[in-house]
């Protein structure tokens, strides 16, 4: 008779606040180094019809994202939201920053990192990013949107298209100049 497999109890009281538990051990690691964090709580636009929400924001403004699996989208992602918010400081922390990009890449999540000149560490935050030191201006919580929102170029064909010259009407019958 084969034998029933045991559930592992899960901790899930612990990373109950988490989306994962290496969430949890990094937040563990601010906890247990006294350095204040938020989880969360802020929602940054960035076009693409979409919003990323940072994992962790330190007091100084430095936003930490925590990644075990790196695909593709979010590499895009990141650099989507890095382009149109430049003023933000996002670093990312890896469960193992020696995982490649791809199957048969040479590429690892680290070097990567490198060569987009994104600041990045394996497994956990380094203290010389936890200064006390209020460097980076970023909201807590909330919603970042774009101040100026950047238009792709078909959106702006199409808007070309749309405007008129001041001189020339157009032919719809239907049109009137308003008053």
């Amino acid at each position: 008779m084969p034998r029933k497999r045991k559930k592992r109890k899960n901790s899930s009281r612990a990373i109950s606040r988490f989306r994962s538990m290496f969430e949890a051990k990094l937040a563990t690691q601010l906890n247990n180094l006294g350095c204040g964090f938020t989880y969360e709580t802020l929602v940054i636009e960035y076009m693409r019809e979409s919003t990323y929400t940072p994992d962790f924001i330190l007091p100084n403004g430095i936003i930490i994202e925590a990644k075990g699996v790196w695909l593709a989208e979010d590499r895009k992602k990141h650099l989507l939201v890095r382009e149109q918010h430049p003023d933000l400081e996002i670093r990312m922390v890896f469960q193992n920053a020696n995982n490649k990009i791809r199957k048969g890449s040479k590429t690892t999540y680290g070097t990567w990192c490198d060569k987009k000149n994104i600041k990045w560490s394996n497994k956990v935050i380094p203290s010389s990013w936890l200064s006390n030191k209020h460097t980076y201006h970023v909201p807590s919580a909330g919603r970042a949107t774009l101040v100026a929102p950047m238009r792709t170029e078909v959106q702006s064909a199409f808007l070309a298209e749309l405007s008129l010259e001041p001189d020339k009407k157009p032919t719809d019958p239907s049109w009137t100049e308003a008053s």
